[in-house]
């Protein structure tokens, strides 16, 4: 892999990942583009202890603009976009209307001892995965799948070294029902000043394990799940993927090293050589799930969030990490919706049995 740092015309930093043999980039930001402040804050709701972001400099981002004019495509044929370069590989660059930002600014504080707030410091970075318009992360070969996961693990080891950065979030929205403005195949990474909730939640729940049993709790999943498989989805020499046993998703499917992990930054060689091919090969699934009789491909592309759940860089410890891949489409023409009971509770009801879920992953195997 070979990685060249460039800044874009406003000052945001842009990062090309490439082949060691692709040829040089042009790293020469040609637009009249003037610099942005982001004014974002991190407020603390005081009857659950969660925090929420407020950015409202995001409401001017781009939303779906035509193919022809997408910012994330090679600058060429007379049209500028956010990559100077008329070819890439990968690309990593500073969103450009970050939800959190190094230059955030101070936080009033709030009017009380309930109403508290810090500023919105952190970064968000953009992942293009290729040049190809086109294409899906489903449709990349092995070698550029595994220059996405050398992006992704740059990216935690360095944004994780940012003064004040407590957690990396790497993730991919996948389709406009998903919530996605730009069709562009590519993700986003968070770099957050706190721990975030569900991190915080599942470090309780392995705290509380490692106190009663004397054992880690993801490795102990992990092994529950291998020694019953009814819900292993595809078994590899150094990962697994199962559909968890109480999925909250019509179809999801987590993916862990079997070795424990902190962060990206710990797998070793063969853990990031075979990574490609099974995630790939998920992804593809997934695709493959809604396909109905009769039919060779999917009527439209399967929506998905996929996220990595990595420890936060403090007192992330017996944390592990796994990829968390999950769809909203529950059947075909239908989305589950999160309504009452999951929006307004947080509680979540299944329409797909996890068991169901895992053998219907088998089945449209490549």
């Amino acid at each position: 892999m070979r990685k060249t740092t460039a800044k874009l015309a406003d000052g945001r930093e842009l990062i090309y990942f490439d082949a060691d043999d692709a040829a040089p980039r042009d790293s020469t930001d040609l637009r009249p583009l003037e610099s942005t402040t982001a004014h974002s804050e991190v407020r603390l709701d005081p009857a659950t202890g969660d925090r929420v972001t407020i950015a409202a400099h995001r409401q001017g981002r781009i939303h779906h603009p035509p193919a022809d004019e997408c910012p994330l495509c090679p600058s060429r044929d007379g049209r500028l976009g956010e990559i100077p370069a008329a070819d890439y590989d990968v690309v990593v660059f500073e969103n450009r209307f970050p939800a959190l930002a190094l230059g955030a600014g101070t936080a009033g504080g709030g009017a009380g001892p309930l109403h508290v707030s810090s500023p919105g410091t952190g970064r968000c970075e953009v992942v293009c995965f290729t040049a190809d318009h086109d294409l899906s992360f489903a449709d990349l070969g092995e070698a550029k799948a595994g220059l996405v996961l050398d992006a992704w693990i740059d990216r935690t080891a360095e944004l994780a070294a940012l003064p004040g950065v407590r957690q990396v979030f790497c993730f991919e929205n996948r389709g406009a029902e998903i919530g996605v403005t730009l069709a562009h195949p590519h993700g986003q990474i968070y770099a957050f000043p706190f721990t975030t909730a569900r991190t915080a939640k599942m470090a309780g729940r392995a705290a509380a394990h490692r106190a009663r049993t004397g054992r880690n709790l993801f490795e102990d999943l992990l092994a529950a799940e291998l020694a019953d498989p009814v819900r292993v989805v595809l078994a590899g020499e150094h990962w697994t993927a199962f559909v968890p046993y109480a999925a909250r998703w019509p179809y999801e499917c987590h993916l862990y090293p079997n070795r424990r992990v902190a962060d990206l930054t710990r797998l070793t060689g063969p853990e990031r050589s075979e990574f490609p091919q099974l995630y790939l090969e998920l992804l593809r699934r997934f695709d493959r799930l809604f396909i109905q009789g009769g039919q060779t491909a999917p009527v439209a592309p399967t929506p998905y969030i996929a996220a990595w759940h990595q420890a936060p860089t403090l007192g992330g410890g017996e944390l592990a990490l796994h990829l968390e891949l999950f769809t909203i489409r529950r059947t075909v023409g239908k989305l589950k919706f999160l309504a009452g009971v999951e929006s307004g509770m947080d509680t979540f009801i299944n329409d797909v049995s996890p068991e169901a879920a895992a053998q219907r992953l088998r089945e449209v195997a490549s």
